[in-house]
């Protein structure tokens, strides 16, 4: 006999609704009988969402030390750099399990977070990796060494990131554009591919964000994934100085990428914000070419970056939320680039995360996400609840369905948002 089964989904891109059914905590052929029987009514289902970049170590400090009056990025870096001093493992453990237990009732199950190690102590990193271990399988966790104040320019920096990798980071990052010089810069990155190299992990670097159209380094990561082979392991996050790229230089480096094999993330929320800032008018839109990226074939994800920080005083860990801010953001509103917004907080960061057993073909593991709306469409329009989280067959979050009445001529009526053909 089955474990589960859940009636009426509608999986992306389907018209009709199927079933779907867990034995022994993976997906399994539907049969007739089951222990447990949900349904669902149609609802979208897709495998659980995954959140490409996050800064777990910083989330909740908004306002600590002080609050971000000008709402720039390097305003943001130098009140971190305050709040790093007051660190201790308990203070990031705390705070990150309460946005940990946000992201899952939101249905992210995958997490890549960059942590600061540009503190003698590695006080963010050590907190992490123990909760890394203490989550379990409730949630996996990716841990990004990351040098918010430079690798070269930051004393110590080389071999503060050596021992981040000892204590147990996943992925090297890195963050060119902030080093002193160009060439520093450019020695920075070539540093972080090569101890990737050594220890066989993956990169993740914070490449041009800035609004300098100047800021090339992202050339620099493409040339190093393929002298070294490693198409498929390094993601470049933000990239925003792309958006002001002259056309000529823009579309051979889309090219390159495309050539190395790397991945992009684009992190709407924190740059329609950061970005711009020295700008009169017109202020440009500060992120990356995500659709020439994809029409060049280059696998590009969203990630949602900050939550109540020095950089991003709002959001509460929702993927689908920077999704809905991309359509606007990014003119990703056609009508087939809105289903294409579910696949860049699912399947897209899945690949570039690289993980295995993510889907949900029968044999994987029975982890999935049901939206409080029939489609992709709906889904990014509502920015809705999840009804149903599952976690190898388990429901670990769920939501009771919402109800809302207005008063009509006299009478009270229930609206659920949704359109319906008229007669």
């Amino acid at each position: 006999m089955l474990d589960l089964l859940l009636r009426s989904v509608r999986l992306p891109g389907d018209a009709e609704p199927t079933t779907l059914a867990v034995r022994d905590g993976r997906w399994s052929e539907p049969q007739a009988e089951a222990r447990e029987v949900i349904e669902l009514g149609g609802l979208l289902a897709t495998p659980p969402l995954v959140e490409a970049h996050i800064h777990l170590d910083a989330v909740l400090t908004v306002g600590q030390p002080r609050q971000n009056l000008s709402g720039s990025l390097f305003e943001g870096i130098a009140i971190w750099a305050e709040r790093v001093k007051t660190l201790t493992r308990e203070d990031v453990k705390a705070r990150v399990l309460q946005v940990l237990r946000w992201q899952l009732a939101n249905g992210v199950q995958h997490v890549r977070s960059h942590v600061d190690v540009c503190d003698p102590q590695l006080t963010a990193l050590h907190a992490l990796v123990e909760l890394r271990e203490e989550i379990g399988d409730q949630m996996d966790l990716q841990l990004v060494a990351f040098p918010q104040q430079g690798i070269l320019s930051f004393e110590g920096g080389q071999e503060l990131m050596r021992k981040a990798v000892d204590a147990g980071a996943d992925v090297i990052g890195g963050i060119p554009h902030y080093e002193l010089t160009r060439e520093l810069g450019v020695e920075s990155v070539k540093f972080a591919f090569q101890l990737a190299a050594e220890h066989g992990l993956r990169v993740d670097i914070h490449c041009d964000e800035t609004d300098d159209d100047h800021s090339r380094f992202v050339e620099t990561m493409a040339a190093e994934t393929i002298r070294l082979g490693m198409a498929g392991r390094v993601t470049a996050s933000h990239t925003t100085a792309m958006h002001s790229y002259n056309q000529a230089y823009a579309h051979r480096v889309v090219n390159n990428i495309a050539r190395s094999g790397m991945h992009m993330v684009t992190n709407p929320l924190d740059n329609s914000v950061l970005q711009g800032r020295f700008d009169s008018y017109p202020v440009r839109r500060g992120h990356t070419r995500v659709k020439e990226l994809q029409a060049a074939g280059v696998n590009v994800c969203i990630g949602h970056d900050s939550v109540m920080d020095p950089w991003y005083p709002l959001g509460y860990g929702d993927p689908l939320q920077a999704a809905f801010v991309l359509a606007h953001y990014g003119h990703m509103s056609g009508a087939e680039e809105i289903p294409r917004l579910i696949q860049m907080v699912t399947s897209a960061p899945a690949a570039a995360l690289g993980l295995e057993s993510y889907g949900l073909e029968v044999g994987m593991p029975a982890n999935l996400v049901v939206f409080e709306a029939p489609s992709e469409f709906d889904a990014i329009r509502l920015v809705p609840r999840r009804r149903l989280v599952l976690r190898r067959g388990r429901v670990v979050a769920r939501t009771e369905p919402p109800r809302t009445f207005v008063t009509w001529n006299g009478e009270e009526e229930s609206v659920d948002f949704l359109r319906r053909e008229s007669n």
